[in-house]
Order: C-alpha cells, then structure tokens, then sequence
C-alpha cells in the first residue's frame, strides 16, 4: 500500500484538532462545585459569576438562572454577589442515599445568548447520623450443648454517612462466656458475630443479659446500643434450613398491593417445637419494610404497597427461619421491578419571550422549553409537536430542549394574541403525551394613524348657549392598542373676527367633545369653520383631520326696539295732538318698531295695550299706526293715554310697550284753557295702592291703641298697688322710681311709632300727643281721615290727665331733596311772584310742552295750584323762563307712615309749611312745644 500523502496526514490532524476542541469546550461548559450538607439557607457554593466570565450585576440583565427538571431547587444565585448559594438546608443521605458520591447536577441558562451551561455540585457527608440499631433489644437463645466457638450472628447497626463518618466498630460489654466477632464482608459491611467461649450451663445461668455498642468514625464520635437477652435452651441439634439460598423475583411496578411474590420455605429435622419454624425478615430497610410484607407461619412474602419503578428499581433483603428451639437459618431475596408506561411526558417552560413585537423578524424565539419523561427505554423518549401554524414552528434546539420560533412576519390588527399548543407524546405502549397552552401577546407598534368616521362634520348650536355647553362629540378610532391607540384631539388655529379660535371654542383633548367658550350672538356671526386634529400617542405620533363647521342658530333673544316716538332721556312722554274735530280714522302718529332678530323671530305686531279711553284710538296691527277709532266728543278729556304694544312672532315672543300722550284739542291755547277743567281719572294703580295704605295704617293704629290700653290697665294696677302701700307707709317718697311702671321701655316703644308718651313717677299728670296724619298724598281727603276733635286718654280718675289738647306734629320739608338753587322756579334765584300773573316770556314748543306735562301731572297727584289764579294754571310761581325738562320734579305720590324715620311728601303739598289744597298759603303753628 502507498504511503499517505502530505494532503492526508494534514486532514487527519485537523479532524483530530476538531475532536480535541468539542471535548474542551464541553469540559470548560461543565462546571463543578461541593458543598458539605446540612449547611445553611445562603451558604456560598462558588462565584457562578466569575466562572461564567460575567460581572454580578450582569448576571440580572443577562437573564441568567437556574434550569432543573421540575425538581426542588436546592440553589439559587445571588444576583449581588454573583455567587451560587443554598436554597435551603441539604440533607446528603435523604439526597443520595449510601452512595459513594452525591453528585447535583442541573444547568444555568444565559437568556440573552439562549445558552445552557452544565453544574455539577458534590453534596460531602458530615456525621450528623448515629449508628442505628433496627431494635432496642435483641433474643437470643442458645442450647446448652453448643460447644465453646459457635457462632451467632448478631444484628447491623445501619448509619447513613458514609466514609468514615459511617459505621466502624462494634464493642460488647465484658462477659465470661461470650466474646465479639466483627467480619468485614466483600461490600465493605461490618458484620458482628457472637462467638461462645465457654459452655453453658442452663442450671447455672438461664439468662445472660450483654450490651452491644456500635460506633462510627465521625467526629464527634457517634454510637448507640442494643441490649442482649441470651437464653439458654435445652438441646436443639438442627436448624431450619432454606430450600434456596437466594430467591429472586421479577414485578411489575403497576401490580396493586396484596400480590403474591414468592414462598421462601425452611424445613427443620426436629420435633415438636425444635421444628415448628417462624419466618420474619432479617435484614431489610425502614422503607423496605413499609414495601412488603411477609407471612411469619407460611414465609409467603407479598406487596404491602405500590411500587413505583422510578423510585426505586431494586430491593434486597434477608428473610430468617427459627425454629422452637432457637435455630435459625437465613436466605436472600432479590425483587427486580419492571418498568411500565405510566408517567405522562413532563414539560418545564425555561423561557417564555411574550409579548412580542409585530414586527419581530422571522426566527424571532418566543419559547425554550424541556420535555422529558421519568419512564425508561423508549417510555421515557419524547417527541415534541405543534397544530398546524402558519406563524410558528418547532425545533429541538439540545438534548430535550426544544425552541419555539416565529415562522413569518406578525401583524397585531390582524391577531393580537395567539394560542399555541405544545403537545410532547413518548413512545410506550400505549403512548402517554402532554400539552401545554403557550398564549403569546403581540405588542403594537404605531402604524395606524387615527381615523374620523366622516372628513367633515356639520354642527347646529341656538344662539344664546350657556359658556362650557357641549356642542359636538368627534371620534377617531385607531386599530393600534395601548399609548398608539390613544387619541388627543385639538384644533387647528385660526383667526376668527379678529380673535383665536380658541376664544370662541375648545374641545376635551381625551374625549374629543368640542365645548363653546362663548356665548354665540346669531347676530354677529352665523357660522364658524375650523380643522379638527386627531392625534395618536406613539413615537413617532401619527394624525388625520376632519373640517368642522359650526352653524349657529337664531334665536328669539331680541325684544322689539321702538325707534319712534323716542322716549325722553328725563323719563317723560311725548304729547301728540288730535283735533276734536278729527274724523275716524285719522292719523294721529306712527310708532316705528324693528327687532335685531331675523325671520320669524323679527315678525312685528301692534296693539293696543292699554288706554284711558277705550275705544277712542286703534293701532295697526302690521303698521303701528295710531287712529281715531270714532269721532271725538266735548266729553273725552284732554289728555288721553295710550299704552301701544310691540310682540315679536318668536317663541316664546318678546315685546315692548311705548306710552303715548294725545292731548284733544284744535290748539295750544285750547288745551291751556282745559287744563283748569281737567278732571283726575281714577286709575287702577293708584287705587289700588291707596288701598294698601288705607289697610296699613288701619293695622298700625289698632296695634298701638291696644298697646295703650294694656299699658293703661298695668298703670292702674301699679297705682291701685300704691295706694295699699300708702296705708302702711308715710309715702312714696323714699320708693326708688324703677319700682314704677317701666317708663323708658314704654317711651322706645311709643318712639318707634314716632308717637310722644310721657309717664313721670313724682307727679299724677301725664300725657300722651299725638301727631295729625300728613293728609298731603291724594289718595284718601283730607276730610275723610282728619279728626277733629282731639284724642284724650284718661288713665286714671286720680291722675287726670292735663286738658292740654293733642300737640299735632308739624309737617316735613318737601323739598329736602333740591337745595334753593335746585327747587323749581324761575332759574333758582329768580322768584316768581304769586300772584298768579303768567311771564311775558317767549316759550318754545319743548318748554310748552313740560308746562303742559307738569300741570297735568299736578292735576292728576290732586295737589295742583291751579286755583292760584284765574287763567294763569298755578305755573308762575314754579316755572321761570330757563325752566327746562331736567327741572320737572319727581311728582309720584308721597305716603308718611307712622314709624318711619323719613317723612315723604307731595313736593307741592307742603312746600314751606303750606296747605295741601285751597292754595291759601296759611301754616298752622302749635300753640306749645312738645313735651320729651
């Protein structure tokens, strides 16, 4: 054969290089630790973090943690330190029982490169476990004919530890007949044998009682004892023998308690009780013993209680027969358990990457997970698949490890959570499996900018709304979820009249609802355009807009204006003329009406609303002319007032009153001639106001005059009381005065009435005044309510009251609200004499006008002068040439009430103390002064 060639050789040392290489790796990923049991919960196994080439602070941000198959996690990292430390405390022989090594493995994963690492943790024995005794006391009986150098075995003290910490000596306390064998067997175990040294007696000593103490080697030194009982048997020359040394048994792992396993049988060539046998097991675990149970008359051993095949796969143990005599004999049964199918594939999720991005590319890894079985053989194989998904598949990544990954581009509008199940089956008979639910969230990305259900809106709103009303409510629906579904809405700026839009509107940001800041005048504006903004919370932020456009409606907010005739700026009326020769029908003025208000809501109406005359005037309804309805007679007074009425059509409707005031005459001189016979028409008002006084007073009187009769009455009693007193007593001159009526009480009551009672305690006379009534207001005669004769209250025949007649109070200023320069004459300085001659100055038609006014006025209140002089109408005293409107004095009726602290009165009744009526001029004086 040739020579291998250069090419050859150097593909030899590369494949050999290769194979070196996979083995170090695979050395340098398994790491290996030990750590002594019964250590504390934190105990530091090793520094995970240097060994994994990492920094303890990465250890979190890595992802990196401890991955086992389902089992407890007896450690766990410490993500400061970086250490491998004790999840809690660690028990060896629980663990591992008598092996030789207890070895820990498990695997730490690095989420972030999605890498396993192997641990391997040797868990060293301490001995914390003493040497054990299976009993407290052990029988043994032994016939007096067994020669010096037999042989009995003795029981094992069992201790967990192992090494030296197990078991390493047996000791028996000192006896003349006996001695201690120690055997070491092929496996290492120390089997004590009790050896006789001398012949026994029975006669001498039937008992023997011996200590059997068995030590470790641990430190501290462990032992513990079993006592002795050797009794001593007459002659018993054979023992049960077994028919098998070993007996062995194969079970399946899933037969039910109570199945027979095998008959260990012991035959014995003695009589009697020397060969009746007992069987019971000899050699045999704590946990064995709880497994199996055998007959003690029969030797039939059976299952006690499920095996499980997992657990444990092999059992050995060492039945005894003793016959009556104390002969024994041993045998060994092996029990092999078969495996069986019956545990279901057990799937542990290492890592769940949810949710994921929609835009996740393709292999993204969404699960790793480990799907064993605790079966054997093919049992224990599992196969691990997925339904039928178009988005995802499934690859066994190491060992029994399996990654689920993305199969394709995800899109959360279209699903935005996905239902995945795993299914791992093994390969018995029958086959077992197990699913898992993986439910996958997909998170959104901003990708769907928000969408108006219409690109314009059309709003009406009345005029007239409150500020803060809800107009309008927009929504824009964005398919995306979370922070880029959420969206704000705003409005664009603008300019509207002048002002930013947001002056006039507003709309709620997280609702969309458009609110008006303003209360809109249809007036000024009609219709308001504006850009609604839908904006989405995402990064970048994606919007849309929709034009708005807001209508405002009319609204009936606009009472009639009554353009003529204008009402003076003083408050009073104008006066139109109508000749009495006027026919019907005739134009005596025109009122001119217009309402801001548009459509139907401007729709003007006339009427007439009120009139002094009915029936003498008519209004158009539609032109607001005023006409003579009738011919006008010598009866119809001078001065006829009209109350004309403007209604809109709206709803509801508004209106406005305008009072006219058409004097009957041919001419001027005509109407100043029928002033002085101008006749006061009753008027509803007034009378109706006269009434009410008229009741008030009425009330007010009443009340007081009870007053004074109980006060009267308590007078008399406390006089009536005196007067007892005055038998027994010189006289009241020592009696302080508070021991009298309550005067100052009496006198703040009667001064709230504005009325004057005096009351003195050293004198009999008292007296009471009372004011005569201010008769200056026309509402009531002064005739009808004047008393002429005066009031006298006699409040004892023992104390008469003085004939001194009733003080009547004087009258109040009229003019207390004009100063001299301010009250109505000729210019304030000027004084018009009264004799009632008319001024030789020229009038022009306003001044006219006033005159007219004001005597009619006068005439009405009932307080005119026009009885001052024959034709002159009462006007020169009051009225001079630079009289104008701003001068016509406040003519509404005066009414003094009892009580009030201000007295109001006719300006023309009592100005400068006189009459009310007759014009006469005189003041009544009091002939004396009012008493306090």
């Amino acid at each position: 054969m040739a020579a291998p060639t250069k090419c050859q050789l150097r593909g030899r040392f590369v494949l050999l290089c290769s194979l070196l290489g996979m083995l170090w790796e695979a050395r340098a990923s398994q790491i290996r630790y030990s750590v002594p049991e019964e250590t504390e919960k934190g105990y530091i196994v090793g520094n995970i973090s240097k060994d994994l080439a990492l920094e303890p602070r990465e250890l979190a941000e890595r992802g990196v943690r401890i991955v086992s198959r389902g089992r407890t996690q007896l450690f766990s990292l410490n993500p400061r330190s970086g250490s491998l430390v004790t999840a809690g405390r660690i028990d060896r022989e629980e663990l591992c029982a008598q092996s030789p090594r207890c070895l820990v493995n498990f695997k730490v994963l690095v989420e972030d490169r999605v890498k396993l690492y192997g641990i391997e943790i040797e868990v060293t024995d301490i001995n914390d476990s003493a040497p054990k005794f299976q009993a407290e006391s052990l029988e043994v009986k032994i016939n007096e004919v067994a020669v010096p150098g037999a042989r009995y075995p003795l029981p094992e003290a069992v201790d967990p530890d192992v090494g030296v910490n197990s078991l390493q000596s047996y000791q028996l306390s000192p006896n003349h007949h006996f001695s201690l064998n120690v055997q070491t067997g092929d496996n290492g175990a120390i089997n004590p044998e009790l050896v006789l040294e001398r012949a026994l007696d029975r006669e001498e000593a039937a008992v023997h009682h011996l200590v059997l103490t068995a030590s470790d080697g641990g430190e501290p030194r462990r032992s513990s004892t079993v006592r002795i009982h050797v009794t001593v048997l007459d002659t018993n020359d054979n023992a049960p023998i077994f028919a098998q040394p070993i007996y062995r048994v194969k079970v399946l792992e899933n037969v039910p308690p109570g199945t027979w396993l095998l008959t260990a049988t012991a035959s014995d060539l003695d009589e009697g009780t020397n060969g009746k046998v007992t069987y019971k097991f000899w050699k045999i675990s704590e946990k064995q013993s709880l497994l199996f149970q055998l007959n003690e008359n029969t030797g039939e051993l059976s299952i006690a209680k499920s095996l499980d095949y997992e657990e444990c796969s092999f059992y050995e143990m060492e039945v005894q027969a003793e016959d009556g005599g104390g002969l024994k004999g041993w045998t060994k049964v092996l029990i092999s358990v078969e495996d069986v199918n019956d545990n279901r594939p057990e799937v542990t999720i290492t890592s769940l990457f949810s949710p994921v991005r929609e835009d996740a590319p393709q292999g993204t890894v969404i699960l790793l997970f480990n799907a064993h079985d605790r079966d054997s053989g093919k049992n224990g194989q599992v196969v691990c698949s997925i339904q039928e998904n178009l988005y995802f598949k499934l690859e066994n990544s190491e060992e029994d490890y399996y990654r689920l990954l993305t199969a394709q581009i995800l899109d959360r509008e279209k699903a935005s959570e996905y239902n995945i199940t795993v299914t791992a089956t093994d390969r018995g008979t029958p086959p077992l499996s197990t699913e898992i639910h993986i439910t996958l969230q997909v998170t959104d990305i901003n990708d769907n900018p928000p969408a108006f259900s219409q690109a314009s809106y059309s709003v009406y709103l009345p005029e007239n709304n409150a500020r803060g009303t809800s107009i309008f409510s927009v929504i824009a629906y964005d398919p995306d979820s979370n922070e880029n579904s959420r969206v704000i809405y705003s409005l664009a700026e603008d300019i509207i009249q002048g002002s930013p839009l947001s002056t006039y509107v507003s709309i709620n940001s997280e609702t969309g609802v458009l609110y008006a800041l303003c209360s809109f005048d249809y007036e000024q504006f009609r219709d308001l355009q504006m850009q609604v903004r839908a904006s989405d919370s995402g990064n970048p932020p994606l919007s849309s807009n929709a034009s708005l456009r807001l209508f405002v409606l009319d609204q009936n907010d606009n009472a009639p204006e009554i353009l003529y005739p204008a009402l003076p700026t003083d408050g009073s009326t104008g006066v139109e003329l109508a000749p009495r020769s006027a026919e019907p029908g005739y134009l005596v003025t025109k009122v001119v009406a217009v309402d801001r208000d548009s459509g139907q809501n401007a729709w003007l109406s006339y009427r007439l609303f009120k009139a002094s005359e009915p029936g003498l005037f008519s209004v158009g309804l539609h032109t607001g002319e005023v006409r003579t309805a009738r011919a006008l007679l010598d009866r119809d007074v001078l001065k006829q007032s009209l109350v004309v009425a403007v209604q809109d059509h709206g709803q509801p409707p508004l209106s406005a009153t305008v009072t006219l005031t058409v004097a009957i005459a041919d001419s001027i001189p005509d109407i100043l001639a029928d002033l002085g016979n101008l006749q006061i028409p009753a008027d509803l008002e007034t009378s109706d106001l006269t009434l009410y006084l008229v009741v008030a007073v009425t009330v007010v009187s009443c009340v007081f005059l009870t007053f004074i009769i109980m006060l009267l009455a308590l007078r008399l009693r406390h006089w009536h009381a005196s007067r007892l007193l005055q038998a027994t007593s010189d006289g009241l001159a020592g009696v302080p005065t508070s021991h009298f009526v309550g005067v100052d009480g009496v006198r703040a009551f009667l001064q709230t009435y504005s009325q004057e009672f005096s009351l003195t305690a050293d004198s009999r006379k008292s007296h009471l005044i009372f004011p005569q009534p201010n008769y200056a207001d026309t509402l009531i005669s002064q005739q009808s309510c004047e008393k002429n004769e005066p009031l006298c209250v006699s409040v004892d025949s023992k104390f008469p009251i003085e004939d001194t007649p009733l003080v009547p109070q004087a009258p109040p200023n009229t003019d207390w609200r004009f100063s001299q320069a301010q009250r109505p004459g000729t210019s304030g300085s000027q004084n018009g004499d009264d004799t009632g001659t008319w001024p030789n100055n020229q009038f022009d038609t306003e001044m006219l006008q006033a005159m007219i006014l004001a005597s009619a006025s006068e005439a009405a209140d009932g307080s005119s002068t026009l009885g001052g002089g024959a034709g002159t109408m009462g006007l020169s005293a009051r009225y001079g040439p630079q009289f104008t409107l701003q001068h016509v004095p406040d003519y509404r009726q005066n009414v003094y009430i009892p009580g009030s602290n201000a007295t109001l009165t006719n300006a023309a009744g009592k100005r400068d103390g006189k009459a009310p009526a007759g014009g006469n001029g005189n003041k009544k004086k009091s002939g004396k002064k009012e008493k306090k």
